[in-house]
């Protein structure tokens, strides 16, 4: 019986040792940080991975994350400076660099992030407000992002957040909007494709006027060289003429009758007279 007593109590005392060691144990992974309560008050903080030690059944834990975390912020309609309305989808990545501070000023990560999306949409809209619509979705959006990181982090700082980075997932029109906007945008489309082509129109009759004078000018230079081709090589059949006439009239007034006759004798009959100048040259030939 005594041995049954001791083995009971020796099993409550272990029992009471492991619950003891249990509540006085926690452990910190390497993505985590801790803090140590006392009745609303920080006792400690563990931002390093191991297992720590705590005052059981009196101190709290409270563990944060270590990592950056990201914040997908509900999408805002914001009016820019020429007067548009957007609508801005917005994400934060941002995490918890002081957890003594967070804890006093947040408490919690739900609130931290209400903080958050008060803070990073004022800073959004204060800053698109003095863009026009195309410089947000211009190059100018990467110097806006940049300044409204800057301006959040300052914001938060002093909560133990750190904003590592604000980026646009999405800058669009509302629906109503977008449509008057692309029927607009398709109108000034339309406009500077027709003056292109009433300027390729242009553009292409004084080419064709160009290539009509030059061709002109050619014809008339080639015409005009072939004139003088022409009556140059007349002037030389003439001399060659005259030279060969000069050599044998005879011959040549033969020639020049046979001609005739052959030309008169092509399409019927002749009757030539005695005395016919070619039948005085075949008398006198025999």
């Amino acid at each position: 019986m005594k041995k049954q007593t001791r083995i009971i109590i020796f099993g409550i005392l272990v029992l009471l040792i492991a619950i003891f060691i249990y509540t006085s144990l926690f452990i910190v992974n390497q993505e985590q940080q801790a803090v140590v309560l006392r009745f609303g008050q920080i006792k400690k903080v563990v931002t390093e991975p191991g297992i720590s030690f705590k005052t059981p059944f009196i101190d709290n834990v409270v563990k944060f994350e270590k990592r950056l975390m990201l914040y997908d912020i509900e999408p805002e309609r914001i009016i820019t400076a020429d007067k548009k309305t957007i609508i801005v989808d917005t994400y934060t990545i941002w995490r918890i660099n002081d957890p003594k501070t967070f804890i006093e000023s947040m408490r919690s990560v739900d609130l931290a992030l209400t903080r958050i999306d008060d803070v990073v949409y004022s800073n959004v809209r204060d800053l698109v407000a003095k863009y026009n619509f195309e410089e947000v979705l211009s190059k100018k959006r990467e110097e806006i992002l940049s300044e409204i990181t800057k301006r959040s982090g300052e914001n938060l700082k002093q909560f133990g957040i750190e904003i590592v980075d604000v980026r646009v997932k999405r800058t669009d029109l509302p629906p109503d909007i977008s449509k008057s906007v692309y029927n607009r945008m398709m109108a000034e489309r339309y406009s500077i494709a027709a003056q292109i082509r009433a300027e390729g129109q242009r553009e292409s009759e004084i080419i064709k006027a160009e290539a009509d004078k030059k061709v002109k000018i050619i014809i008339s230079e080639a015409q005009k060289n072939a004139e003088i081709i022409r009556g140059t090589a007349d002037a030389s059949v003439i001399s060659i003429f005259a030279d060969a006439f000069g050599a044998d009239p005879e011959f040549f007034e033969l020639r020049r009758i046979a001609d005739i006759y052959k030309n008169s004798f092509k399409d019927g009959m002749l009757i030539l007279s005695p005395d016919s100048p070619i039948l005085k040259f075949l008398y006198e030939e025999k």
